[in-house]
């Protein structure tokens, strides 16, 4: 019955629940079962923290989790990835509810959604494995730092009503508000955050850090009443029971000042996902399906919104938690949902007494281990360009905002990419005084090749970075040749400029009644000059193989010129 329902859907929509559960059996569903439960206690204190973060309440954090966990483990591309609300979209998120409001953030989280479903059935998963490692350590590093930043506030206890959005009002509003730290909160927050830190890694396995640090502190704040900061005073505690369903009223002046944000949300969803499930591949040697889990992510973030929920992505820490718990199928991921139910049903009434200041303390660790900070030590030993992305991307995520980044970053990296790729593709004229390979080919050409006829070796790629250096090939010479043979047998790629180029020059030959001979293109170069119609233009008998053949050729053609 699987396989006949994997049949229909596939290759359009299949979730790999369906592969896994074919030949299933009950010691592996033990096994995601107590994975599902390891995950989902550890999830509970990030989901309230990173909703808190975000400037949303705490159940927000915790339906998205609930929710998007469910959609994504049920319907997405990898075996044990586990969704739900990041450390990474935090800043996102705050901005947006900070100058949209959060009724449009739920809009925004809708349209990101639909754009990822989008991104999926396009098959453009597969594309965003070629972002350069730089940008994406660059905004990763970045998106870290503004996470700590954004909890120095709750750490520190400070008196400031509202943290701005903006990177300098931020740093000016925790600066004004540094005289008015609260010892205790501090005190509290700094005992949390080395709790965690030198937590033995062994306990780590069968109780998470952070799930302790959070009892302890909310054990210390009960039994000791300290003054500080909770849940319950800020929020008024966390519903017990199921969140509502809630239509968020759309306008289409809305829209279009959402689509930039909404575009962002699901443009760092993707990438967060597709990493999130790489690493997962890793640890248990398979491979994801890149556009299904983009689908997945995509459906989780439409319903999400309609259930008061933030945006969901692929959750690194906590896919890793379930791998190291012995997960083997998405079922894990469908029990750690069903946990938080749970725990929401039944202890909701206790998340009023946790602390915001260890709250606070979770995400800082969380925000030193998400960075990759040696990187900036080896800065030295990487390629000029690749720092310049590296730094560029992360200085912008910081100052300005995550789109702005990747847009510059991206652009950088195209930029010296196509300075690279120009220096490495040259036009060389084959001479006796120029240096050759001594591949035989070149040796037979000097040898043979008759006056009146210039043979160029082109290397690498023809594309519009060397045009120039194709267009000058005939005024580089005092008289023009006869013959004019362009060797291709070390090009490998070609794109519309060059195919463009070497048109004008048959042109140009053509009406002084020269000639031009193209030898030894490669399979793409050749596909493309022949759907051009360039070989009919210039004549299938000047389209040789190999230089002996063009040569022999050009013979031909200036004795048929004398005659």
């Amino acid at each position: 019955m699987l396989q006949t329902l994997a049949a229909r859907v596939s290759p359009y929509f299949r979730p790999r629940l369906i592969d896994a559960l074919h030949h299933y059996d009950r010691a592996r569903l033990r096994t995601d079962i107590t994975a599902g439960i390891t995950v989902g206690i550890v999830a509970l204190p990030l989901a309230i923290a990173f909703a808190i973060a975000s400037g949303a309440k705490p159940e927000a954090g915790i339906f998205t989790a609930i929710i998007a966990g469910f959609i994504i483990s049920a319907l997405g591309g990898s075996r044990v990835q586990i969704g739900g609300p990041t450390g990474a979209f935090i800043v996102i998120v705050y901005g947006i509810i900070a100058q949209y409001g959060y009724a449009n953030l739920i809009i925004c989280t809708l349209m990101a959604g639909v754009m990822l479903v989008l991104m999926g059935a396009f098959k453009l998963g597969s594309l965003l494995k070629y972002f350069p490692r730089p940008l994406i350590i660059g905004f990763t590093n970045g998106i870290a730092v503004l996470i700590a930043l954004s909890e120095v506030k709750d750490f520190l206890g400070l008196q400031i009503d509202t943290l701005p959005a903006e990177f300098f009002h931020k740093m000016g509003a925790l600066w004004h508000g540094l005289p008015t730290v609260d010892f205790i909160t501090l005190t509290l927050a700094l005992v949390s955050a080395l709790f965690i830190w030198f937590y033995p890694k062994t306990w780590a396995q069968r109780v998470p850090s952070p799930i302790v640090a959070l009892a302890l502190g909310t054990l210390a704040v009960a039994l000791f009443n300290l003054p500080v900061e909770t849940i319950g005073s800020r929020f008024g505690g966390i519903p017990q029971g199921l969140p509502e369903f809630v239509v968020p009223e759309v306008t289409l002046g809305d829209l279009r000042h959402l689509i930039m944000p909404a575009f962002t949300i699901a443009l760092l969803g993707a990438i967060e996902s597709i990493l999130s499930a790489a690493v997962a591949d890793g640890m248990i040697d398979d491979k994801h399906d890149p556009n299904q889990e983009l689908m997945a992510q995509g459906i989780a973030n439409i319903v999400v919104p309609f259930f008061g929920g933030i945006p969901a992505t692929g959750a690194i820490a906590r896919t890793a938690t379930n791998v190291r718990s012995g997960a083997t199928s998405p079922i894990s991921g469908i029990v750690h949902a069903l946990t938080l139910l749970l725990i929401v049903l039944v202890a909701a009434p206790l998340a009023q007494y946790i602390p915001l200041a260890s709250l606070a303390a979770i995400l800082m660790i969380v925000a030193i281990n998400m960075g990759e900070w040696d990187v900036f030590k080896r800065l030295k030993t990487y390629p000029r360009h690749d720092a310049v992305v590296l730094l560029v991307t992360f200085s912008f995520t910081v100052v300005f905002d995550l789109t702005v980044a990747v847009e510059v970053g991206l652009l950088l990296a195209a930029v010296f990419f196509i300075r690279n790729m120009t220096e490495l593709s040259h036009v060389q004229l084959s001479e006796e005084h120029t240096p050759l390979p001594d591949d035989g080919e070149a040796t037979l050409a000097r040898k043979m090749a008759p006056p009146g006829v210039l043979i160029y070796r082109l290397y690498g790629a023809l594309f519009f970075g060397i045009a120039d250096k194709l267009e000058n090939v005939l005024h580089q010479q005092h008289t023009e040749p006869e013959v004019l043979v362009l060797n291709m047998t070390e090009v490998i790629s070609m794109d519309a400029s060059a195919l463009h180029v070497l048109e004008d020059l048959h042109e140009k030959l053509h009406k002084r009644h020269k000639h031009l001979i193209l030898c030894g293109p490669h399979t793409q170069p050749y596909f493309l000059m022949h759907q051009a119609g360039l070989f009919e233009q210039i004549g299938r008998e000047n389209v040789v193989a190999n230089l002996e053949e063009a040569v022999r050729r050009s013979r031909q053609l200036l004795a048929a010129r004398i005659a």
